[in-house]
């Protein structure tokens, strides 16, 4: 369920605020070929089927920042803000990936506004994000992510 603000002045009345948790989406292996071709990262680990069974996770796993990707489509998930022209990707200010994507898994993620601070022709919002891997006892990753929004 997705949280809706209407403009800018009700975004930044949601600073701080649990922003609730995505539903789950499956990383199947079609979807980390496809992100191995759009990236040329053909690491037998995320591509190798037979060969990644006999490494260290026993399975392949998907690219961290196919994971990393992933944090948009399931942040969408959980906020939406209306009354803006304009909505960017601003970039991080950390990542971790404490736990490997085996093909398979499911993942969502569990986000909070962290912070709602004036730009010039906006606002910068800072989310805290956790992208969590069902039945693991890791998170596959934890982000701090900055978007702006323009009026």
């Amino acid at each position: 369920m997705s949280i809706t603000a209407n403009g800018i002045d009700e975004l930044k009345k949601l600073a701080g605020s649990d922003l609730g948790t995505s539903e789950w989406i499956e990383v199947t292996q079609e979807r980390i070929n496809t992100f191995a071709d759009a990236t040329g990262d053909h690491q037998w680990i995320h591509v190798d089927e037979e060969k990644a069974k006999e490494g260290p996770f026993g399975a392949p796993i998907a690219h961290g920042y196919l994971t990393l990707s992933l944090f948009i489509p399931l942040f969408t998930e959980l906020l939406d803000v209306q009354g803006v022209t304009t909505k960017v990707n601003y970039g991080l200010n950390k990542v971790r990936f404490p736990s490997p994507v085996k093909v398979g898994s499911r993942i969502r993620l569990v986000g909070k506004l962290a912070d709602v601070e004036d730009v010039p022709g906006g606002v910068q919002i800072t989310v805290d994000g956790t992208i969590e891997i069902e039945g693991a006892p890791k998170p596959a990753a934890v982000l701090q992510s900055l978007s702006r929004f323009y009026v």
